[in-house]
């Protein structure tokens, strides 16, 4: 980034923190250096990857739901799922199945994608191994898998202002940067601002990258859930 481009972004960050203050939003949280943003609906939410489970050490302890944790329950923890949802667990390599109700927040281990109950690890069977590949899909009440056209992604909002014009600036020369930035107007108790956000991320890795350049060039990126119809 040259000299230039950086005197220009320290006027506009300062610019846009006297326009106005912002806040992360709500259920958004960090652990061990990565970010996450819980999604905002379950619908059409597919995934595969490692299971585990969780046991004595976690039994009995308040779940990030604030529901105590049950390792006999049929439960699970999930990094980004809306606590409450229902999702059917298939593990790939025999078909088998089990439901389990998102209560909690993790695994916060590479390659794993949901935590289950000792319970559900059990017809699954993967006590033993401690991991078995499953396949994650929301479903309703009935067992249905929930539908939603919208793919929703990350994007970091580093500014907001009055000046629509200064937002459109900034946005203009961290497109540079980031390869994109956009402009979304948005009404705050009766005010109207212009938000600025950086980059639309699927994935973790790509989302801390670009975490880890804003904050090089003093930002302080808050994590904002956008879909494609945005």
């Amino acid at each position: 980034m040259t000299n230039r481009l950086r005197l220009f972004i320290t006027a506009m960050i300062t610019l846009a923190f006297w326009g106005c203050s912002v806040s992360p939003p709500a259920g958004s949280y960090r652990v061990l250096g990565k970010n996450y943003m819980p999604i905002a609906s379950a619908n059409g939410f597919t995934e595969e990857g490692y299971a585990s489970w969780y046991g004595e050490k976690f039994h009995g302890k308040k779940t990030s739901s604030g529901e105590t944790y049950d390792m006999y329950g049929r439960t699970c923890a999930h990094k980004t799922l809306p606590l409450g949802t229902t999702v059917k667990v298939t593990r790939t390599d025999n078909g088998k199945t089990v439901t389990a109700k998102v209560n909690d927040r993790g695994p916060f281990v590479e390659d794993r994608i949901v935590d289950l109950t000792f319970t559900l690890a059990k017809e699954l069977g993967m006590i033993s191994s401690g991991y078995a590949m499953v396949r994650l899909d929301a479903i309703d009440d009935e067992g249905t898998p929930l539908r939603g056209p919208e793919l929703r992604f990350v994007a970091w909002q580093v500014a907001s202002f009055r000046e629509e014009k200064n937002a459109r600036a900034l946005a203009a020369n961290l497109k540079e940067e980031f390869g994109r930035a956009d402009v979304y107007p948005v009404i705050v108790r009766g005010d109207q601002y212009y938000r600025v956000y950086v980059g639309r991320y699927t994935d973790t890795d790509s989302a801390d990258e670009a975490y880890a350049k804003l904050r090089d060039m003093e930002f302080k990126p808050i994590p904002a859930q956008l879909s494609q119809m945005q």
